[in-house]
């Protein structure tokens, strides 16, 4: 057996004190050549290199696997779109990175000065530095990239601004920062400071491949945020061609965005071609470059492009991708200025769509815009109701789309109604035998739809089926299994709402007299306030409103089914030809009725044109269809002037002298008449937004301090002068108050009436309307103490001073003892009541540890309340006003805080009128228009 050499102590004594001797004098509270070599050998192969692995692990994936959007511009790199949370966000997390370049600085950063040797220049620069680890700066710049590469730009640039001010021995680790810099200040859209960040940054400073790339991605980068895209497109393209792998394609791929946004459609054909190129890249990227090719391709014929993105739909890898694909081809054939081929090509693209998803939103815009164009506005309407919800807010001219989507759902009701009618009324000159032909044929294209449906669906719920397992399929059955329209039943005995037969008759019924018609109050009414005017007398208030006679109502239907009077089902059963003929109008007062639906629809899409899109060219057509088909039609006045005032607006003075002397030749004595009468009527109407506004507020100073005559006088000379002003209802309503201080009811009424009469739907008629019920009613105003400023009624007072009703006072019981509540009151239109709750809730938690307090919210009316509960006695409520008010709580604007007994409320809330009335009283709320 071998002995073992034992080693004597005292060698182990040498060595352990060598090494500790070695480990002391490479510390970082020594700064020798010695020490710096160490640590930075320690910073290299220790912490730094296991951080350095992870960066690029996670960086490759970002870079390789981020899902970029490729229907709005591309990001220069990923990274960037963590700053805006509606992108797709990219993956990769390098906050391992960051822990471990924190750690290396922490345990490596040499700070201490070294032992002064001289008094050279150099010798003094190299003492003047605050670190002396020479690799610590590497830990820095990783750490600094890896908070840019995780969205935190604020922080980065922060980083990089400290490097660029640190290590200023290192003139290319002090650029690279420097770009760094401003590329971060560039991912928050800080263009200002990004350009003063890169400004710094010299071409002599741009020592490497590297440096230079980063800087022309820089440059470019923020060239481009600031809307400067020719001088953009240079740098990202020096940037492109120094890029490898997937970056190298995303930037080739937004330098063909900007090519087309600027119109040189070659130069972006070039650029989606380079961005096409390559093996490694994913399939998606390849694919969306070559569609976005195919849409900026300049030759003349383009059937050979539209054949090659034709053949992609036969590939299966292409299925999903088939609306992408249509929608290249219908831009193509738009570009062309074949709207034809390009709606079918949209329309193909939509039917084809998988994804549901914003490629095929595009496609419905697209199509609705070509509808729009052709003033097909009916069918404009569900493409863009469909679409506009899959774009984000931040999307290109969104709030444009989104203002005429809105539009539309308005527009498109007189839109369908005068096609609709007007083909009624072409198949009302037909023969029976042609009509019943149409009928057949429309018949039977529904049979065939449905058909077709119920196929494409029995398809899916089997491709379902095969791609799940057994309960999962019959789960997915029963959930998706919809049967086709079922025919007529006229055993179904169901609730109206629930028989789709029944609606279905109704709503044919009812559009056939009135045509597509607003959800809305009063719906057969012109004037939706004459109510106010008619209830005055008792003897009109069952009358039949405005055209809507008995005989003209639609026939009600029992409830078997949807059968009418004679049991003919056919008529209501819309895969019978019956259900078409029936539509037909058959009688002069059917065609009529027929055509005084088409003069509404087309005088509302000429207002609705002007009004809301100022599209004057489309709106001119419509009055012009109107004036033309129906010459002596009763919108002709107010067609005349919208044509008057689009003429003026658009600085078309023969034009506008053509309106106008139509409406004085023909409606002389008319409103509109007696204005235009005024030789200077022109240039008033250029004059009467500031001068109306001037009068007003004279009027208004007259009417608080009670100078009736003045008011008078300033609303005669509004109605002389400017009879067509938008604020002439304000004046009107001033006017009608001031009479009441001279207790002259009977002018107080009739200038409400008038109010009511002229303008029907203003801010005031609601008002108006509302105090015209009140009269009827028996209320009776206040003609006391001046002009009114609040409540007009005059209110009975209880024994604490306080308004409870109109016809009999309240009887109050004033006992303090008795359980109160303190109750919030407030305009019920501008004050959210769920954030006050919300306010007062925690004002109760912060303030109130043992006790509780109820709320609970009512609306009655204008009026909205919160009541908080739980107060046992007076003294209670006063003294949670006295914190409120040592808290300083700020409630909103209007509120008005009333202390009441639980009896009283309770009282106030049975007599109903008054309890409202009580609480208007309280809050002092002015309907004066101010």
């Amino acid at each position: 057996m071998k002995k073992r050499k034992v080693i004597p102590a005292g060698v182990w004594m040498l060595v352990s004190g060598a090494a500790l001797f070695l480990f002391a004098a490479c510390g970082t509270k020594k700064n020798t050549p010695l020490s710096r070599q160490w640590q930075a050998f320690t910073t290299r192969y220790n912490v730094f290199h296991n951080g350095k692995e992870h960066y690029r692990e996670q960086l490759d994936g970002m870079e390789d696997k981020y899902e970029d959007d490729y229907t709005r511009r591309l990001f220069t790199h990923p990274a960037e779109a963590r700053n805006n949370p509606k992108s797709p966000q990219p993956s990769g997390d390098f906050k391992r990175t960051i822990e471990k370049m924190q750690k290396s600085i922490q345990l490596h950063s040499i700070t201490k000065k070294p032992t002064k040797r001289g008094a050279s220049a150099k010798e003094k620069e190299f003492r003047s530095r605050t670190e002396f680890n020479p690799f610590l700066h590497n830990a820095w710049l990783l750490m600094a990239e890896s908070q840019y590469l995780n969205g935190d730009f604020t922080g980065a640039a922060a980083t990089f601004s400290y490097i660029s001010k640190n290590f200023t021995w290192l003139p290319e680790v002090v650029t690279q920062a420097r770009i760094y810099e401003a590329l971060s200040y560039a991912a928050l859209d800080w263009v200002y400071e990004a350009e003063n960040a890169l400004h710094t940054v010299k071409e002599k400073d741009l020592t490497s491949n590297n440096l230079r790339l980063l800087y022309s991605r820089a440059k470019g980068d923020i060239l481009m945020r600031g809307g400067d895209y020719r001088a953009a497109l240079p740098w990202l393209e020096n940037a492109a061609r120094m890029s490898s792998g997937t970056q190298k394609n995303r930037l080739w791929f937004l330098s063909g965005q900007l090519h087309t946004q600027i119109g040189a459609r070659d130069s972006a054909y070039v650029a989606f071609t380079n961005a096409a190129k390559g093996n490694s890249i994913p399939y998606r990227a390849k694919f969306n470059a070559r569609i976005r090719r195919s849409e900026v391709y300049t030759g003349k014929n383009i059937e050979k492009e539209v054949k090659s993105l034709k053949n992609m739909t036969r590939f299966a890898r292409n299925k999903d991708y088939a609306d992408q694909i249509w929608y290249a081809i219908g831009n193509l054939y738009l570009a062309q200025g074949d709207s034809l081929q390009a709606a079918r090509s949209y329309a193909e693209a939509v039917k084809l769509s998988t994804r549901q998803g914003i490629d095929k939103a595009l496609a419905q815009i697209a199509l609705g815009n070509i509808y729009f164009a052709e003033g097909r506005y009916d069918k404009a309407q569900p493409c863009f109701a469909e679409g506009i919800p899959q774009l984000s807010e931040d999307y290109p001219n969104y709030k444009v789309l989104k203002h005429r989507s809105d539009v539309l759902d308005e527009l498109a009701l007189y839109s369908g109604n005068v096609q609709l009618q007007d083909s009624l009324l072409i198949l009302s000159r037909l023969s029976p035998e042609e009509q019943m032909k149409v009928a057949k044929r429309l018949a039977q294209e529904l049979i065939d739809k449905e058909r077709r449906e119920q196929e494409e669906q029995d398809l899916q719920q089997r491709e379902a089926q095969a791609q799940n397992n057994e309960a999962n399929a019959q789960q997915n059955i029963k959930k998706n299994d919809r049967p086709a329209a079922a025919m007529p039943n006229s055993g179904d005995r169901s609730w109206y709402f629930y028989n789709t037969m029944t609606k279905a008759q109704g709503k044919t019924e009812f559009q056939r007299k009135w045509g597509a018609r607003k959800l809305e109050d009063d719906w057969r009414r012109r004037n939706k306030s004459s109510f106010a005017i008619a209830d005055e007398d008792p003897s009109t208030n069952n009358a039949v409103p405005d055209a809507a006679k008995p005989e003209e109502l639609p026939a009600e239907t029992n409830d078997k089914g949807g059968s009418d009077a004679k049991g003919n089902d056919s008529k209501n059963d819309p895969h019978k030809p019956e259900y078409y003929l029936a539509q037909i109008p058959q009688t002069d007062e059917e065609r009529a009725n027929s055509m005084t639906i088409v003069r509404e629809g087309l005088y509302n899409m000429g207002v609705i044109l002007k009004d809301k899109l100022e599209d004057f060219p489309k709106a001119r057509v419509e009055f012009n269809r109107l004036n033309t088909r129906f010459p002596d039609n009763e919108y002709r006045l107010e067609a005349y002037y919208n044509l008057y005032i689009m003429a003026v607006r658009e600085g078309d003075k023969v034009e506008a002298e053509k309106w106008r002397s139509l409406i004085l030749k023909d409606f002389a004595d008319s409103p509109y008449g007696n204005a235009m009468a005024n030789p200077n009527y022109f240039e008033n109407l250029r004059q009467m937004n500031q001068i109306q506004e001037d009068i007003y507020s004279r009027a208004y100073a007259n009417y608080l301090a009670n100078s009736n005559d003045s008011v008078h006088i300033l609303t005669r000379k509004m109605e002389a002068d400017y009879p067509l002003s938008k604020l002439l209802p304000k004046f009107v309503f001033i006017d009608a108050l001031s009479y009441l201080s001279e207790k002259n009811n009977d002018k107080f009424k009739e200038r409400l009436s008038t109010l009511l009469e002229r303008w029907p739907d203003t801010e005031m008629t609601p008002m108006a309307a509302s105090i015209m019920k009140g009269l009827k009613s028996g209320k009776k105003p206040n003609s006391e103490g001046g002009n009114s400023r609040g409540m007009i009624w005059s209110l009975a007072l209880s024994n604490d001073s306080t308004a409870t009703g109109a016809d009999s006072p309240a009887k109050f019981d004033s006992d303090p003892n008795k359980p109160h509540y303190l109750v919030l009151a407030f305009p019920a239109d501008s004050v959210n009541v769920n954030s006050l709750i919300y306010e007062m809730a925690r004002f109760n938690f912060s303030s109130f540890l043992i006790k509780d307090f109820d709320m609970e919210p009512m609306n009655f009316g204008e009026v909205g309340l919160l009541i908080i509960k739980s107060f046992p006695n007076l003294r209670e409520v006063e003294n949670y006003r006295t914190v409120m008010n040592r808290n300083s709580v700020k409630l909103p604007e209007g509120i008005v805080p009333v202390m009441i007994s639980k009896d009283n409320f309770e009282l106030l809330l049975r007599e109903g009128r008054s309890f409202d009335e009580y609480f208007r009283f309280k809050m002092d709320q002015s309907p004066l228009p101010e």
